[in-house]
């Protein structure tokens, strides 16, 4: 008789499927570069602004502080009517003492004296006294009763003095700054003192204050960046789930509709099949009786397929029970027993005594140690050994079933896809059993796993929730 098995495409059943040609958007590859940028932007960008907040203000904080102590000398002093005097002022010999406070002070290298037709009335470079300076903006700016300051890395050739001072401190900073000097109503500008300097403290307290800007900047853009990558990276892998679950549904939707339609119209007329077959084994000797025996078989076959697409699409439900796992496992093997013993396979049980019981049904979870016992023989066409093994796992919370063959074992590319439904390398198998015992471990709290090695063998490992 020729064999026709039954065979269900899984193209039949609706998938979601992505449009041809569009690539899956992958949301957390694409945060974690792009939000590593903005942060890294907005955090250097922050600390610039910050940076650069800071030493505007540090100068010209110091630089008001310059100002009021040259302006409160030169008022008392009386050096403002000296600078008033205009060409008839004559020398600032008695003035010297005065004017040489302003380059005694901490860090000055040169001190100008400015009057306010813009020639040096006093110089710590006496070339300079008499001359004459028209092109000079920040002086403009100083006479206009601005103060003005200005700083930079010590490198210019009027600077010669200072570099040569502290060519061996490395990078050397100058700050160079034009004070405004009032006369005693402080209505008008008189005259310029131009100090250069270059404060150390000064520099040194900017560049403490910018290094811990940064390290600011860079620890919270850090943290920043951390938090929002777990943020969307636990997000990304609720959605994949929750898109799983909606693949499962729609799975599960479809195989529940066909499943309906194969047992409604197959069922009766495979009754009816049978029926006429085994009156035919009671009649019938020789060569026909063979084929009866062959009818019965695939109808058989053709009845576990449509029970297993009905067992799959069936919600699991109802209250739970406290069963004893070991007998289970026990009445399981029983039934694969003659087949074994045909076989000559060889079975190995260690069942931990005085197990606690499990939650769940007694007849789903001998429904999922039956596939897979089935599944291990299936998996070793000749002899071999099944071993069974259970325990109470570490953690005592759990009972840990183990079961594994000597067979053939599963290739790395198909581990992957033996759970996903109707996948199956069977030549008679409808690639139900494995995602159905799945299922029905998933609804009672458990777990599956399994672990296989091409030519050892392969072991599945079931975890259940030990009852209180």
């Amino acid at each position: 008789m020729q064999n026709h098995p039954m065979n269900i495409d899984a193209h039949a059943v609706p998938m979601p499927r992505q449009e041809a040609g569009a690539r899956p958007f992958k949301l957390t590859r694409w945060f974690s570069g792009l939000s590593l940028v903005c942060v890294a932007a907005m955090s250097a960008a922050s600390a610039l602004l910050l940076s650069s907040f800071l030493t505007d203000k540090m100068l010209h904080r110091d630089a008001e502080l310059t100002m009021e102590f040259v302006q409160a000398m030169v008022l008392a002093d009386r050096a403002a009517a000296y600078l008033l005097a205009g060409e008839s002022r004559g020398q600032a010999t008695d003035l010297e003492d005065t004017f040489k406070h302003f380059a005694q002070m901490q860090d000055v290298l040169r001190a100008n004296v400015y009057a306010r037709d813009r020639s040096v009335v006093w110089s710590s470079d006496k070339n300079l006294v008499g001359r004459k300076f028209d092109s000079n903006p920040e002086l403009d700016e100083a006479l206009a009763a601005e103060l003005v300051v200005n700083s930079g890395i010590v490198s210019k050739e009027e600077h010669v003095q200072a570099e040569h001072q502290f060519s061996e401190r490395g990078v050397q900073y100058f700050v160079e700054t034009y004070v405004p000097l009032w006369d005693y109503s402080r209505r008008s500008v008189i005259g310029v003192v131009e100090l250069y300097r270059t404060p150390d403290a000064l520099f040194a307290a900017i560049h403490d204050g910018v290094k811990l800007i940064w390290a600011s900047s860079v620890a919270g853009g850090l943290l920043l960046y951390l938090a929002l990558f777990w943020i969307v990276r636990r997000a990304d892998r609720i959605m994949r789930a929750q898109q799983q679950r909606l693949v499962d549904i729609e799975t599960l939707a479809a195989v529940g509709e066909m499943a309906s339609a194969v047992a409604h119209g197959i069922r009766n007329p495979l009754a009816s099949i049978r029926s006429s077959a085994e009156l035919a084994l009671d009649r019938d000797h020789g060569p026909p009786r063979e084929s009866a025996q062959d009818i019965i078989a695939e109808v058989d076959r053709v009845e576990s397929w449509v029970r297993e697409l009905l067992n799959y699409s069936r919600p699991v439900g109802g209250g739970l029970e406290t069963v004893e796992i070991n007998s289970i496992i026990d009445t399981s093997l029983s039934n694969f027993t003659r087949e074994m013993d045909r076989r000559g396979i060889l079975v190995a049980a260690q069942l931990a005594p005085a197990l606690p019981r499990v939650r769940g049904h007694a007849s789903l979870f001998g429904q999922v140690f039956n596939n897979l016992i089935a599944n291990a023989l299936d998996a070793m066409p000749g002899e071999g050994c099944l071993a069974l093994a259970s325990r109470l796992a570490d953690d005592r919370r759990h009972v840990t079933v183990s079961i594994s063959d000597s067979g053939k074992g599963i290739e790395p590319r198909d581990l992957e896809k033996v759970m996903k439904p109707f996948y199956t390398t069977k030549a008679k198998g409808l690639g139900v059993g494995l995602p159905l015992t799945k299922r029905i471990l998933e609804r009672h709290g458990g777990t599956l796993s399994i672990s296989s090695q091409a030519g050892v063998g392969t072991t599945v490992t079931v975890q259940l929730i030990a009852a209180a």
